[in-house]
């Protein structure tokens, strides 16, 4: 499911409006708290808060650093 949305100046800053379509499959409303995070090949992963991520992400990000030259030697 691809949707296709522009980047918008508001006030000072840039920011992207989302479909309506999106937010119903991503289930959240207005004021819901979102994760962006990155993915490979230069994309981004939006993620709706869910109790307990931002401690995996957390947990993740760490593992992630520590282990980082095993991680570029298993991507070879």
């Amino acid at each position: 499911m691809a949707m296709k949305t522009k980047v918008r100046k508001i006030g000072n800053s840039l920011g992207i409006v989302l479909p309506k379509e999106a937010l119903q499959a991503m289930n959240v409303e207005e004021g819901a708290s979102l994760y962006i995070t990155k993915a490979p090949k230069d994309a981004l992963q939006i993620t709706p808060e869910k109790p307990g991520f931002e401690e995996k992400m957390k947990v993740a990000e760490d593992l992630m650093k520590r282990y980082r030259n095993t991680f570029r030697e298993l991507a070879k």
